[in-house]
């Protein structure tokens, strides 16, 4: 399935799935973890899963503003990440990350204290990413004036403006960057170009319109910021493997998996436990 993955972290305790990024591929599993630092689309499958021992999988969050506090105590220091790194990892599942996800799902069977000790748990499990070699990771991306953290500001303004033409030289004032910098720095964070992510974004939303809303292709197409159908047609046919209603009507069969949809119309994801 197709879906945006904003920054979280993703738990795996039985199962194993693949996600691709542009030519990518990332495998996680009990042993490994999924760490994501920018809202980025993906295609992913479950690879391994049964009735018997069904994939189960959890998926946090991560707030910036945390993850930056954080890297502000003297306790916490992280390496720079150099600039070319994806903005997507997997690293080992250690006992102690472990041990404080269960402490968090623990509070489901006492509610009274989810809003006292959550926040804290929360802080422990981005406290243990940092202090990890995968701790830089987030830490560019946190970073105020780093070029990772330039970018990102830049993915951010596609993601709230998807509808929008996009011109490049824009998105470098934005950055901060001459444009061939910023579309470095893009590539190296997304495995794909700003035009390219610009168009996930607007096929994966028009999926969900087309899906949740009840829309029409054309119709769909046009909110996101098609300005001809028959190219929006063959571009969803080319992304998703069939044409647009063909493809929302085998969505809807009863057969069809779940979906990871996004989740408001800014284009944010849900968090989902499976």
């Amino acid at each position: 399935m197709s879906a945006t993955y904003e920054p979280s972290l993703a738990l795996v305790v039985q199962g194993r799935k693949r996600v691709e990024l542009g030519g990518r591929t990332f495998l996680y599993d009990p042993s490994e973890f999924l760490l994501t630092s920018i809202d980025l689309p993906v295609i992913s499958r479950v690879i391994e899963a049964s009735e018997d021992s069904p994939y189960l999988c959890l998926r946090l969050k991560l707030e910036m503003p945390m993850v930056r506090e954080l890297l502000g105590r003297d306790e916490i220091h992280v390496a720079e990440v150099p600039s070319d790194n994806p903005a997507i990892t997997t690293a080992e599942t250690t006992l102690g990350l472990l041990d404080a996800f269960s402490r968090l799902i623990d509070l489901l069977s006492s509610p009274r204290d989810i809003p006292f000790l959550s926040p804290l748990i929360q802080r422990e499990i981005v406290y243990r990413i940092l202090r990890s070699a995968e701790g830089q990771h987030l830490r560019a991306i946190a970073t105020l004036g780093d070029q990772s953290h330039r970018t990102a500001k830049v993915i951010a303004w596609i993601k709230a403006n998807y509808a929008k033409p996009l011109r490049v030289e824009s998105l470098a004032e934005i950055a901060g960057m001459g444009v061939s910098t910023l579309h470095h720095h893009f590539r190296s964070l997304t495995s794909m170009s700003p035009l390219q992510y610009q168009k996930q974004l607007r096929l994966h939303v028009a999926r969900q319109r087309m899906l949740l809303d009840g829309m029409d292709a054309a119709s769909a197409a046009f909110e996101v910021g098609y300005e001809s159908a028959s190219q929006f047609n063959r571009e969803y046919s080319r992304f998703f493997g069939q044409p647009p209603m063909r493809d929302v009507r085998s969505l809807r069969s009863p057969e069809a998996p779940e979906l990871e949809f996004l989740s408001d119309r800014n284009a944010q994801t849900s968090a989902r436990v499976r």
